[in-house]
């Protein structure tokens, strides 16, 4: 299998530099997996597709302001640092750049020296381990010096950071957001359980990954980065009950999903814990837990297009996405969404 078998001709004015005013008025494309036929409608209307006694599972990570701007202390060079995951305290694994003039030693000051940084490793993959000093309460700090991580595909300012958000979100710790839930507003997650829909909430803090692109042309050879999860007693009995009633799991996300196939048995009982993933979801896996999904429209020759592949074929995949271009659907963070079923 090729990364070059997951592309496609992409034109850049269909990338959504912009979030829409109303989160629910997006367009929605549905895929039948098993014919690959679409249907073109409105978000809102995702509500005529989920049925009573489905089970639709969110991921309710935060993203934290985790993009840094500063200078280096001894030469004044301006560095940027990228927080990924908190190892311990103070101590970050992080992106920087440009990375050749942060080794080890080297100190970066952020604001008025409200806060500094010191590079104390170089890792394997090139990331960076940090150990932060400043004083009070670090997210405070990071909430007055830190910008939003928009991926480096949208190249517009972000008016208001709460449209990088989701309404549900709660637990800090994400570099970037879980796209597909960025179209649920509280009023429409409101009726979709007055139908009868239950919501379960699991969480995975996204990651480098979401970023890094495929560079080897054998997908196999592709190493996905860990990223942390949790999934409560109670977000696993729901899942479970509603697979044992016959109702379905409906994911919203790559990371939802990610989350549950990680946590499933090979009989699809998903199991409560915490811990890293590194699942990579490609054409020939077997899902466990999910049976639909909602998500957004994809990078070409990214690991989110295979999984996505994986779970409705990708041949479909790729002709809904031809068709997706040719009607003009906006893609990626701030795009459109499309619900496989």
């Amino acid at each position: 299998m090729k990364t070059s078998d997951f592309n496609f001709d992409l034109p850049e004015e269909l990338i959504a530099q912009d979030p829409l005013e109303d989160r629910s008025s997006s367009r929605l494309m549905v895929l039948d997996k098993k014919t690959g036929g679409v249907t073109h409608r409105i978000f809102h209307d995702i509500l005529d597709y989920l049925n009573p006694g489905d089970c639709l599972v969110i991921n309710d990570t935060r993203v934290i302001p985790a993009r840094l701007l500063g200078t280096k202390k001894d030469t004044g060079a301006g560095i940027e640092i990228l927080l990924l995951k908190r190892r311990e305290h103070d101590v970050w694994e992080t992106l920087v750049r440009p990375g050749k003039k942060c080794r080890p030693g080297a100190q970066v000051v952020f604001g008025d020296g409200e806060l500094e940084a010191e590079i104390l490793e170089v890792l394997p993959d090139g990331n960076r381990l940090v150990k932060f000093d400043y004083e009070g309460i670090f997210e405070e700090v990071l909430d007055r010096l830190g910008q939003m991580p928009l991926p480096p595909y949208i190249t517009h300012k972000l008016k208001d950071r709460n449209r990088y958000q989701t309404v549900y979100a709660k637990y800090d710790g994400s570099a970037a957001a879980p796209t597909a839930g960025l179209h649920f507003t509280k009023e429409l997650l409101a009726k979709i359980e007055e139908k009868g829909v239950r919501i379960a909430r699991v969480t995975l803090h996204v990651g480098l990954g979401t970023f890094r692109p495929v560079k080897v042309e054998n997908v196999l050879e592709h190493h996905m980065h860990s990223e942390y999860y949790h999934v409560t007693q109670e977000a696993a009995d729901l899942i479970n009950e509603t697979k044992k009633r016959g109702g379905r799991i409906i994911s919203v996300g790559t990371t939802s999903t990610r989350t549950l196939e990680s946590v499933a048995d090979e009989k699809g009982l998903v199991h409560p814990g915490s811990g890293d993933t590194d699942i990579f979801i490609y054409p020939g896996y077997q899902f466990k837990a999910i049976d639909c999904l909602i998500t957004n429209f994809h990078l070409p020759e990214s690991t989110l297009l295979m999984l996505v592949s994986a779970l409705a074929g990708r041949d479909h995949i790729l002709s809904a996405y031809k068709e997706a271009v040719k009607e003009r659907y906006r893609f990626f963070s701030f795009g459109d969404a499309m619900f496989i079923c």
